[in-house]
């Protein structure tokens, strides 16, 4: 029996960011289809990049509550935390993907074997790879959850 290929298991309608995309937008996108990550295209659908639900949640956002907890000040000081917090999301909700997303990507042809994709998985810790053709044009996804259904639906024919 032939080897599986990456286009055998991928998910063609591949949902998409630009690059000028709120990382608002992006959040409510990632929310609404239930996913972690999505490519970023050019308005030719030609891959620049990825972004993930951990490139949006960052340790650089202020946390909201003091670094102590003085019950007579504490009543002022949260408010004036929650304040500074609340304005520091909406600034940050507001800035493009372009600031977040991953450049460098790691991408595999259609005709790519899902061994090989797999081990680009593991090796690079990943959860998706966006499948390009030769003008480098998102044509699918393959993510790791796309191999499990495989895997048992595989095992289900046997």
């Amino acid at each position: 029996m032939d080897e599986k290929l990456v286009k055998d298991v991928m998910t063609e309608k591949v949902i998409t960011v630009r690059k000028d995309t709120s990382v608002e937008e992006l959040s409510q996108l990632l929310l609404k289809h239930n996913i972690t990550g999505v490519p970023v295209v050019d308005k030719d659908g030609v891959l620049q990049g990825m972004v993930t639900d951990a490139d949006i949640i960052t340790e650089d956002i202020e946390p909201i509550f003091p670094l102590f907890f003085d019950p007579l000040i504490v009543s002022y000081a949260f408010m004036e935390n929650f304040e500074k917090y609340k304005k520091d999301i909406k600034d940050y909700l507001n800035i493009k993907v372009e600031e977040i997303m991953t450049r460098r990507v790691k991408t595999v042809k259609k005709d790519t074997t899902v061994s090989d994709a797999v081990k680009i998985f593991v090796k690079d810790r990943i959860n998706r790879i966006p499948v390009i053709d030769e003008n480098n044009k998102v044509v699918g996804i393959v993510a790791r959850a796309d191999i499990l259904k495989s895997m048992l639906s595989d095992a289900e024919k046997e």
